[in-house]
């Protein structure tokens, strides 16, 4: 899906299947009352960046799930992919809900900062130095938490996808997750590549989370700056 000569009525299928994909396989309503929601407390209208976006589910399932809580969250969505970021910004409009077509080096570049970025399965995206750059952006953007969770590699992650992806016929979900789940980290692997200041755990028998919380220890890297998601 990531190619520019893909099926444009698949990729939207594609979009619209992401809601359900992530509901079920990415846990993100517990790392939202877990890790997420604490970040948010203190009063005021806290801000939430969520780096490559996609079709824009979680940015609103965030926003929903914070108002229920009493927390006016804003939430910006970007993803520097045109049609991503269309697909998003035609959604029906949510409160507090923004996307831009943006990277996370775009918006450092502005002089952004949020209380809260995340971003879900885009860490196994990038090559070895756009991950170096994508986490340096994140400690720069983040005032209180970065968290970026992704997807294991294992053999059972891989079959159990397999198989229960065969209903969600006429998408790009099915090959490219069996792609996705073959390029990502295990958590062992993860943690032997990223900078001082971040740590990782697993989330999930399927998912490992990576997460910083600022503080004098992470200086970004210098070596490389591409800037990707």
């Amino acid at each position: 899906m990531d190619r520019p000569d893909c099926d444009p009525d698949r990729l939207q299928r594609t979009y619209k299947q992401f809601a359900l994909v992530n509901r079920v396989v990415s846990g993100w309503r517990r790392l939202y009352r877990s890790t997420v929601r604490p970040k948010l407390a203190g009063g005021g209208t806290p801000t939430l960046l969520d780096v490559g976006c996609g079709g824009g589910d979680l940015a609103v399932m965030l926003a929903r799930w914070a108002a229920r809580d009493g927390i006016q969250l804003h939430v910006t969505g970007i993803d520097p992919d045109e049609r991503a970021f269309h697909f998003a910004a035609n959604r029906k409009p949510v409160p507090g809900v923004e996307f831009r077509q943006a990277s996370s080096g775009d918006l450092l570049a502005e002089g952004k900062s949020y209380d809260v970025v995340i971003s879900n399965h885009v860490l196994h995206h990038l090559t070895a130095p756009q991950l170096q750059s994508f986490l340096d952006d994140s400690a720069g953007l983040a005032r209180r938490l970065a968290l970026h969770n992704d997807l294991s590699r294992s053999a059972a992650a891989y079959a159990l996808f397999s198989a229960g992806a065969l209903p969600l016929a006429g998408s790009y979900i099915r090959g490219d997750g069996l792609t996705s789940i073959r390029r990502s980290y295990t958590v062992p692997e993860l943690a032997a590549v990223v900078p001082t200041g971040w740590t990782v755990e697993p989330h999930s028998p399927f998912h490992c989370l990576l997460t910083y919380r600022p503080h004098d220890s992470y200086r970004p890297h210098d070596s490389y700056r591409p800037r990707q998601a």
